[in-house]
């Protein structure tokens, strides 16, 4: 459906990066700042991010 345009080891960065965010939930103070760390997750999951397709960016290698 979407053309991946995120390099592999962005994705795990980001997936990790969005998972501590996200469990702020469980152990950070209690307010809704959370939530921000699903989006790094989703993007990192999926490997597509919105913003790098508008702008017609890719940190993907290139196929040979």
């Amino acid at each position: 459906m979407f053309k991946v345009n995120i390099h592999p080891i962005e994705r795990g960065v980001r997936f990790l990066g969005g998972a501590t965010l996200a469990s702020m939930a469980f152990w950070g103070p209690s307010n809704p700042w959370f939530l921000l760390g699903l989006i790094p997750m989703v993007t990192g999951a999926v490997g597509w991010c919105p913003p790098y397709a508008m702008l017609g960016f890719s940190t993907c290698p290139m196929k040979k």
